[in-house]
């Protein structure tokens, strides 16, 4: 659980870097939206700047960058004419979002000019592989995604991990309503349902967009309910196999995690719990607002670390080294220390490198202190075995 943080353009803090170097990249990097009036939300990240996370990336690494949807296909073709393959791409669907429209009055009363954010798409590219993927794995240990660590527990359950590692507990008491969490029977697999490419914040505004299903399709086996089947969604009868879903609805099966909380934005840091604006404060409001002066993690765009967490642990091998040139408040340098990765982060702002080193040194000295009280109790327990 080591970690290297750099002050100053990320660019030249890779052209530093040994070429294939780094597991993974996990980043949240610049939208290109001038968010609140930043400066460093301009544009979205260059190719020069993606070769070089290209160049460090050992054969077979991927690439997870965050988007607006507004840009998300120019973050998704710099990243591809960088050299990048674009394997995948996850949506984060959250109920919280804010819309920043321009509401018209008199005649037009009623219209706007946008909708209101719910999803932010999250780009999974991969550096080229060395031969198979088989082999390319044997190698270098990527190229491949940890499935069985990012299977999902259905939504509403609850088991005792008493009996579990000490990682899996600090998941239980991280206060994350979901993770991907081992083991346990789920549907077909005991280790778990098959990670998607939905991410989703258990928001009831959420849940309630997908249909509440306590089977899937159905089992094909079966009989229609008034005419022979041909297939189609509803029309079977609830599998009763070890393939049917046994949940209370559909979005069980996706991996959910709430927007990052204040608590968790500020682990490491003084904070007198106060918000820099009103919970319903408007869009210019927040704009105006000083942010700096807020006790605390005044980032604006902080993701959870349940969140970062879970993507870093998806694409990197055990004690991999995870790279983020777009470091920012340090989510995915906390989620690293908590899943016993290596970590290098990349930051321009002296300020919010100064918050980022701060949540991670919080996240390593409490894994540490937890390491240390496991290996007490081990050598108690062997004393009296003895």
């Amino acid at each position: 659980m080591t970690y290297t943080l750099h002050l100053g353009k990320c660019i030249e803090a890779m052209r530093a870097m040994p070429g294939n170097s780094v597991d993974s990249i996990v980043t949240d990097p610049p939208y290109g939206l001038r968010f609140m009036g930043k400066r460093w939300d301009y544009n979205v990240p260059k190719v020069d700047t993606l070769v070089e996370c290209l160049r460090v990336l050992k054969p077979g690494g991927h690439l997870l960058a965050f988007a607006g949807t507004r840009t998300q296909h120019r973050m998704a073709v710099r990243i591809e004419d960088a050299g990048f393959e674009i394997r995948d791409m996850i949506a984060w669907v959250y109920g919280s979002g804010f819309p920043k429209s321009h509401n018209l009055d008199g005649d037009w009363q009623g219209w706007g000019t946008t909708l209101k954010p719910a999803l932010e798409p999250i780009t999974v590219a991969r550096k080229p592989l060395a031969g198979t993927v088989a082999a390319n794995v044997l190698v270098h240990g990527t190229g491949a995604l940890n499935i069985d660590a990012c299977r999902v527990t259905p939504t509403g359950e609850s088991r005792d991990r008493s009996d579990e590692e000490s990682q899996d507990k600090r998941y239980a008491n991280s206060g994350s309503t979901n993770f991907a969490a081992k083991p346990g029977v789920r549907g077909s697999n005991p280790l778990g349902r098959w990670p998607t490419n939905l991410v989703h914040d258990g928001s009831d505004l959420v849940l309630a967009s997908f249909p509440d299903a306590a089977g899937q399709q159905g089992d094909l086996k079966g009989h229609s309910k008034d005419r022979a089947s041909k297939g189609i969604f509803g029309d079977m009868k609830a599998a009763r196999d070890a393939f049917a879903r046994g949940d209370s609805g559909s979005a069980a099966r996706f991996f959910y995690c709430a927007k990052a909380s204040r608590a968790d934005g500020n682990d490491g840091l003084h904070s007198d719990g106060q918000p820099a604006v009103a919970a319903h404060a408007t869009m210019r409001e927040r704009e105006q607002a000083d942010w700096p002066k807020r006790n605390g993690n005044h980032h604006p765009t902080v993701k959870p670390t349940d969140l970062m967490a879970y993507l870093c642990q998806l694409v990197t091998p055990a004690g991999g080294i995870i790279l983020d040139p777009f470091m920012g408040s340090g989510s995915t340098g906390k989620a690293t220390m908590r899943e016993g990765f290596q970590f290098v982060g990349c930051e321009l702002d002296p300020e919010y490198l100064a918050i980022a080193k701060a949540r991670i040194e919080y996240e390593q000295a409490k894994v540490t202190a937890a390491l240390e009280s496991a290996a007490a109790n081990e050598s108690q327990l062997s004393l009296f075995g003895s």
